[in-house]
């Protein structure tokens, strides 16, 4: 690998390492909030938004449920991931 190959990857982690404790302050501003959990709300998400987070957040449970093995959760939230998709897909058209 040569040297200029090694600048490129250097300069690609530490741009990622300041996005993500960018990303990890204001996580955390966010928390410290007395009204924290209002944050979530005010944000008045339409459906559309909300299924992409649901979807996320599936994906998310799946993957955890296949490495544990768990392939009748796997099944349930396959399910769900195919409604949440066909919510999505309304907005595409």
């Amino acid at each position: 690998m040569t040297d200029k190959q090694l600048d490129t990857i250097a300069a690609k982690i530490v741009a990622r390492m300041v996005k993500l404790k960018s990303m990890e302050d204001w996580f955390s501003h966010v928390n410290k909030s007395e009204e924290s959990w209002l944050v979530y709300e005010d944000l008045d998400l339409d459906e559309e938004a909300a299924a992409y987070g649901e979807l996320a957040k599936l994906m998310t449970l799946m993957d955890i449920c296949k490495g544990d093995e768990e392939y009748e959760k796997c099944a349930i939230i396959k399910n769900r991931i195919d409604e949440t998709k066909a919510i999505i897909r309304k907005y595409k058209k």
